[in-house]
């Protein structure tokens, strides 16, 4: 079964510390929702600045999660300092969502969360 996020990299952060890898999992699933739903209203909205904030902020858990979606928050960064149309940012959108999707089904299934 393919992951959607590196349990590898987190044991690596965490020293082999299972009750320190449950909090980072907690965490990111406490904090990334809401995040990642203020990103989706800010490109539908057409709010360049508030999706850049959101794109930027979720970047580091996305990496540190080893999560394949950093060239997609990166596009929302880039696409959020031009004036091109949302609609060429909405896959990169789609990826990040799918993918933050699947991570926080995964991590509630791994972590009992």
């Amino acid at each position: 079964m393919t992951k959607y996020y590196s349990r590898e990299n987190l044991e690596e952060i965490a020293d082999g510390d299972q009750d320190f890898l449950k909090i980072l999992a907690r965490t990111f699933l406490e904090e990334i929702p809401p995040d990642l739903h203020s990103m989706d209203e800010a490109i539908h909205n057409e709010n360049r600045e508030l999706a850049y904030q959101f794109a930027h902020k979720m970047k580091p858990n996305i990496e540190m999660f080893g999560i394949d979606a950093l060239k997609d928050i990166t596009s929302i960064e880039t696409w959020s300092r031009t004036t091109k149309n949302k609609t060429s940012v909405i896959p990169h959108l789609e990826n990040v969502l799918e993918t933050l999707n699947n991570v926080f089904t995964e991590l509630r299934q791994d972590f009992q969360l």
